[in-house]
């Protein structure tokens, strides 16, 4: 586990599968990598498409995720909930969604007209970087550009396939290419870039 909240993740599902062993109606669900609208916060994916709005990504990880439109891991979990075999877990993501960092940069760059990075940061590199952020930022208060965990996690593509939870509970398959579209619009629309 590279991080605490990874860690409370897996704990947590141990305990739903202990549960549903013992006859709770337990459903597990497994979001991969979910962007969309509405993200206000935004979330670590969100993030991502940010910082490419405002040309704050100069280059990337070898890395990959399994990319899924929001409005279906929302979707899989009412789905679930309604038809989801108990103590069966499912993966809410997208047949389609297995991009490299590389891809990822390349449909925001047809969908947006920034930019895509062109230099691909060594892992090595990017570790001993996220090192000295971690450090800076425990100095400054104020949270590291590339934290150590993400960089650890970043050492895998975590790719996925959901066709259980397509087969079995109907699971929608929206385009990540709208997912994408979806969230830069509203990104846009909601004041979030400043880069023109």
């Amino acid at each position: 586990m590279s991080n605490s909240y990874k860690l409370s993740k897996w704990r947590a599902e141990v305990v739903a599968h202990e549960l549903a062993a013992k006859g709770a109606p337990v459903v597990i669900v497994n979001p991969s990598a979910p962007i969309g609208p509405r993200d206000a916060k935004p979330t670590p994916t969100g993030q991502v498409i940010v910082d490419f709005l405002n040309r704050k990504m100069p280059a990337y990880l070898d890395t990959g995720l399994n990319w899924v439109h929001v409005r279906d891991v929302a979707l899989g979990h009412i789905l679930a909930a309604e038809k989801g075999r108990i103590g069966e877990r499912y993966i809410l993501g997208n047949a389609e969604g297995n991009w490299t960092m590389k891809q990822t940069f390349a449909a925001l760059e047809e969908l947006t007209g920034v930019p895509a990075p062109k230099f691909q940061v060594p892992y090595a590199i990017a570790l001993a970087a996220a090192h000295v952020d971690e450090m800076i930022a425990k100095f400054t208060g104020q949270p590291p550009k590339a934290p150590l965990a993400g960089v650890r996690m970043a050492r895998y593509k975590m790719w996925f396939n959901p066709a259980k939870a397509v087969r079995e509970l109907g699971l929608p398959q929206t385009l990540p290419r709208q997912a994408f579209a979806d969230a830069v619009a509203w990104f846009r629309e909601n004041g979030f870039v400043q880069a023109k």
